[in-house]
This record gives C-alpha cells, structure tokens and sequence, in this order.
C-alpha cells in the first residue's frame, strides 16, 4: 500500500473508541472503553504526520517517543511499537488509560491544529493491551548488577516509574507499599470501570520479572523511618507517598455518619472490593435507592459520583461552586457521567450538612453562585447569590476537594524539609531533597496531579539517584 501523503492523512477522521452503552454501564464496574480493534488503531496512527520535530514529544513527562511508536503501529507492528513505549514508560497500559493526554502530548499535536489530534492515548492503551494479551508482558533488558540497594517509598506511579528505571541499571530495588496491595492510588484511588485492578497487577507483575522486590503492609515513618532504612544499608532512598491526607470543606455537620471524604469512599470501594457485594462484603454506606451529592470538580469527584451511582443511587449529584467550564475533570469523564445520567449542580456551594438527632445526614444547605473576577488560579471566583439558601435531600456526602501531605514522613525524618503546605521540598532539576541520599517525586512534592506527572517525575529522580550512586561525593 502506497504511503499516504499529507492532505490525505489530514482527510481522515479521527476514530472513535468503542464503549459500553450507559444504560447498560452505569450498573455495572466493567470498563467503559472497550479499545481500538486492529483496524481502528491502524486507521488512527495513519492520522499522524511523521513531524521532523514531533511537538507531542515536549508534552509528554517522560519522553515517549511518540512518532515512532505510532509509525510502528500504522505498519501493524503492535509488538514493535510497545517495545517502543516501554523504552520510556514502564505503565504503557496504566497511561493509556487514565493520563490527560488532551492536556499534554495531543495538545500539542499539529494534526489537532486545523482538525481533531492524533489519539496518542487510545493507541498508547491498544499496544499496551495487544502485546498482554497476546505475548504477555515482556520485560527489558536489565544491566549487571551494580551492588547498590535503593529504597523506594510508596508504590504508587512515582514510585514504580522510578523502580522501573533504576531496576533496569542493575541497582537492587525493594519498594516500601503501606497497604497490602500494590499501586497506590492506581489500585485505591481510581475506580474499576475506568482503571481495572488486574492492568494495575500484571504491569506490577513485569516489574517483578524485571527484578524490583516489592515488600507490603510497610509504614515508612511507623515501622520504620526514613534513617533506619539508610542505617540498614539503602545507598539511596526515593520518597513518593503521594497525598494521601483528606482535605475537608471546614462546613457545620462535617461529622455526620454518611459523610465521607473520597479518600475513604473510594478506598473500600477499590481496594477492599465493596464493588463485588455480596461476594466481598465489605463496609460501605448503603447507596441503593438514596441520594447521594459528591462536593468537587475534578477526577475524583468524578470517580466517587459514578461509582455511588454503580453502587445503587437513585440520584447522585455533583455540587461544584464554579460553572461547568471551570471544572478541572477532564472533559471525557464529565461526558461520560453525564451519559451515565449523574446531575450537575453547577454554581452551588454547600454552607452547612443537616442531620437527624441521632447524628445520620439528612441533607445540605446550599447556595447559588455567581462568577465574579478571577481569583490567583486564572478561573473566575464564586460570588454568593443572596438570598438563595435552601435544602436539598441527602442521605450521603463525599467530599472530594483535594488531599494534602500526611505528615509522617516529616514528623520522624525532620532534617527533609517541607514547605507550609507539607509537601516535600526538592531540587526540581535532580528531585533531591534536603537530606543527602534521598530524592522525592510525585504528589508528595507537588501535591494532587496527574499519573503521568508523577510518573516523570519518578524517572527524573531516577536518573539523578544513578549519578548520585556513581559519585556520592559530588552530592
């Protein structure tokens, strides 16, 4: 077949991924996006323009080579094209999935400029897809062994990205997980129907392969801190909690039972399988036929609301301050829970829960809203309407406004140092932190962002270590 020329790829449109129809989803926790076929991804990767100087690179944070992969793909070579990504991205099907790309690598697309943007991410998710389930994940090469041991703390995407990287230089890797599943808020945070679990733990699976120990139920900073994992003999350590430490509304009745933060909501429901009721019969508030409202804009807040509404809601409700244009959610998610039939009260701020007296919530008192001036983030600040107070019926709260740093890590490792807010302070060029030895990345730094940030940042850190370990002295 003769080799497309570019008014000719530019003609064609983009391809749209196939998904579950929402009457038939929103009951159940299967994934929504089903995936390209074969032919589909072919069709898409045509759509790419081979750039001389592939711009999608720059908005990707840990570099994958984007041109190749999807020139790989146009050709049929699937499997090349996952040895491709994987050079850069150790969580190909992970990213594919769940990372913005609309805000990163296909915003920068030069497709997109006259047209819609190559789907960097669909194909990214078709790769990763095709070679596990065809060949399985196959693993890297991994150089000989260095002799040195590094400690990696957490293993959420910062952590495992850095992992990856570090494995394969030949290091001795051992990851520290608090839970007693691995992926951090990979597995507890996003919900099955957007992230299933069992892509989480094959993508784990080939690190194991790769060599990383992975050790569970290991609170750095209880069973031990940061200073003894050094004392036992880790030449270096990578910190990446994440932000794990709920952040609340400050409203009255904040402490009513059926109130609770994403946080919790989410982590019984992913982690602790209450998705599988009455197979795993887990506590969680009973959703089924009550009225559920989630308090936020983003992902998050996105996740709870479509998984009470999976769990039974009659009606779930998302209660955000802003308009709808303001809403950090990425714009597929808020499509898709629109389909799924979720109710969006935009321009309304919750003042205070109302309960019964024997302390269940009952329902919220709102406010209407106005957009004023815009505020230090660029988005236009919510004035109140006057006079618009009312109640509105709730049986459940979640509050999913965001997460800080939990502070154990700095309360038993003081000499880190950490700005007002908690996060861990680091040399944004190396990601090394106060204390020599350890480096840091990912939500504990830069508080709530995406996956694939975490993940570069994971990699940025892993580069530094390995110079860090071949000449300590210069650090």
């Amino acid at each position: 077949m003769p080799e497309l020329t570019k008014k000719e790829r530019m003609k064609i449109p983009r391809q749209a991924m196939p998904e579950q129809n929402p009457e038939i989803r929103r009951n159940n926790f299967k994934e929504v996006n089903l995936g390209f076929t074969e032919e589909l991804a072919k069709m898409e990767a045509e759509r790419c323009l081979q750039c001389p100087k592939p711009l999608c690179v720059d908005g990707c944070p840990v570099g994958v080579q984007i041109k190749d992969f999807i020139k790989l793909v146009s050709q049929g070579d699937f499997l090349g094209a996952a040895a491709k990504i994987k050079e850069d991205n150790v969580l190909p099907a992970v990213c594919g999935r769940v990372c913005p790309q609309e805000e990163q690598c296909e915003v920068k697309c030069v497709t997109g400029v006259k047209g819609e943007p190559v789907a960097i991410g669909r194909l990214e998710r078709f790769v990763a897809d095709f070679e596990r389930n065809n060949v399985g994940i196959r693993t890297a090469s991994v150089a000989p062994p260095t002799g040195k041991k590094i400690a990696i703390v957490g293993s959420g995407p910062a952590g495992l990205s850095c992992a990856g990287d570090l494995v394969q230089r030949g290091h001795q890797v051992t990851v520290f997980e608090a839970l007693h599943e691995i992926g951090g808020v990979l597995i507890y945070g996003i919900p099955e129907f957007r992230l299933p679990k069992e892509i989480v733990k094959a993508e784990v699976e080939a690190m194991k392969n790769l060599g990383v120990e992975f050790r569970t139920n290991n609170v750095i900073g209880f069973s031990d801190t940061v200073d003894e994992l050094m004392k036992e003999g880790y030449d270096a350590v990578f910190i990446g909690v994440g932000a794990g430490l709920p952040y609340f509304m400050g409203i009255p009745g904040e402490n009513y039972n059926g109130v609770y933060s994403a946080n919790e909501f989410l982590t019984r429901v992913n982690l602790m399988k209450a998705y599988k009721f009455p197979e795993y019969d887990t506590p969680v508030f009973e959703c089924k036929g009550k009225n559920v409202a989630v308090f936020g804009g983003g992902n998050t807040a996105m996740d709870a609301v479509r998984t009470a509404k999976r769990l039974g809601a009659a009606n779930a409700y998302i209660v955000y301050r802003r308009s709808e244009v303001e809403m950090p959610a990425r714009i597929e998610e808020v499509h898709h829970a629109k389909e799924e039939g979720i109710e969006f009260l935009m321009l309304t701020n919750p003042l205070a829960f109302v309960g019964d007296d024997q302390g269940w919530l009952r329902g919220v008192q709102l406010q209407k809203m106005e957009l004023g001036e815009p505020d230090a983030s660029g988005r236009r600040r919510p004035v109140p309407v006057q006079g618009s107070e009312h109640i509105k019926d709730i049986d459940m709260a979640v509050i999913a406004i965001g997460n800080g740093s939990n502070p154990m890590i700095q309360k038993t490792t003081p000499d880190i140092t950490h700005n007002k807010r908690g996060n861990i302070v680091v040399d944004e060029s190396t990601m090394k932190t106060s204390k020599k030895g350890v480096f840091a990345g990912g939500d504990i730094v830069t508080g709530g962002a995406t996956v694939i940030l975490a993940m570069g940042a994971g990699r940025k850190a892993a580069q530094a270590i390995d110079n860090f370990l071949k000449d300590p002295a210069q650090w």
